[in-house]
């Protein structure tokens, strides 16, 4: 039942335009324009070096985050969360059904975003396993979130939250611009932020070559554990 449900949401996804929009071709597009021009001063070495690894982070928060946060506010809204979880699959099964959903999609955005980036030239270092371990840790710590905005927000109030904190992190988050552009304070406290930790553990993997990061790591994990938490507290399904 639940691998039923996630190849449903799944191709629901796939068919959805505004949906493609935001969890593949802003990123693809930002990665693109950004590495083939000089719009942007991101320091020393390859400009796809610096990109790519902040638009898979951003790639993840765009389907983990803000796509996950809005598609079920609005199925909170007319009544689907309650309808689905009166059917056999329980409600467990369906918040699984969702994460492998998530998974899915982010796993297609990876392959599209690191294959346009190697056609740009982009050559990464690095342990793979460090990479998933972030991947996974980010997407927990977005889900968290993005579930709890959801399930305790009106649909019309998740909306507009979850797009303004989506062009908040892609302008602040360490994305495409440096975080070292911003004064100190300001750069120590958006370090803290889960999409700055995920772009700045990717480029520590993948551009030079560290093997699990502890700093981001930590700060993934707590942002997961806190996120998941008040959503499993708070979360309501109608």
């Amino acid at each position: 039942m639940i691998r039923s449900q996630a190849a449903y949401e799944f191709r629901a996804t796939l068919r959805n335009g505004e949906q493609l929009l935001l969890t593949l071709i802003i990123p693809v597009v930002l990665l693109m324009l950004f590495s083939a021009t000089s719009l942007l001063d991101l320091g020393e070495g390859r400009r796809v070096d610096f990109l790519a690894p902040g638009v898979l982070a951003l790639a993840v928060m765009s389907t983990a985050f803000t796509g996950q946060a809005i598609g079920t506010g609005f199925e909170r809204r007319y009544g689907v969360l309650k309808r689905l979880g009166a059917t056999p699959l329980p409600r467990g099964g369906l918040i699984a059904a969702k994460t492998l959903t998530v998974v899915a999609v982010e796993a297609v955005q990876a392959a599209v975003i690191c294959a346009v980036a190697l056609a740009l030239g982009w050559q990464p270092h690095g342990d793979p396993f460090s990479v998933l371990v972030l991947l996974l840790l980010g997407t927990a710590a977005f889900s968290g979130f993005g579930l709890l905005m959801a399930g305790t927000l009106r649909a019309e109030a998740t909306l507009a939250a979850a797009n303004l904190v989506y062009v908040l992190l892609l302008a602040a988050g360490g994305v495409v611009f440096p975080l070292e552009e911003f004064p100190g304070p300001v750069r120590a406290a958006l370090e803290l932020l889960p999409i700055s930790a995920l772009a700045e553990g990717l480029r520590d993997v993948l551009r030079d070559g560290a093997a699990l990061p502890g700093g981001p790591l930590l700060v993934l994990a707590v942002w997961a554990v806190a996120g998941l938490a008040l959503a499993a507290r708070f979360f309501r399904w109608e």
